[in-house]
């Protein structure tokens, strides 16, 4: 298990002119296509009631006007990544994926 900043530079070498945002305030005027992600999860594991090891999952919300980006298969591809959900709001195409880290 990384540390948070090991996977943001994970996910800002995706490249592509992707912008890497971790849980941005709502006034941050966002450059897209962008990769925002969260603290979403922490799953322990307990030996004799206590926790010896456990695994933080992020959510990785992708947002591009592209509904066909070049970044979706270089997540797919990144280890322990799951795709959730798609949607659109604002002509913005997001795809949801979890991933543990």
């Amino acid at each position: 298990m990384g540390t948070r900043l090991e996977f943001q530079t994970l996910l800002e070498g995706l490249g592509n002119g992707v912008t890497v945002y971790f849980q941005p305030p709502p006034d941050v005027q966002m450059v897209y296509p962008a990769i925002v992600y969260n603290r979403d999860f922490l799953t322990n594991h307990f030996a004799d009631n206590i926790p010896y090891a456990g695994m933080l999952r992020y959510q990785v919300t992708l947002i591009d006007a592209n509904p066909d980006s070049p970044l979706h298969p270089l997540l797919m591809a990144m280890p322990m990544m799951r795709f959730v959900r798609h949607y659109t709001s604002a002509n913005l195409n997001h795809d949801i994926y979890d991933v543990y880290f």
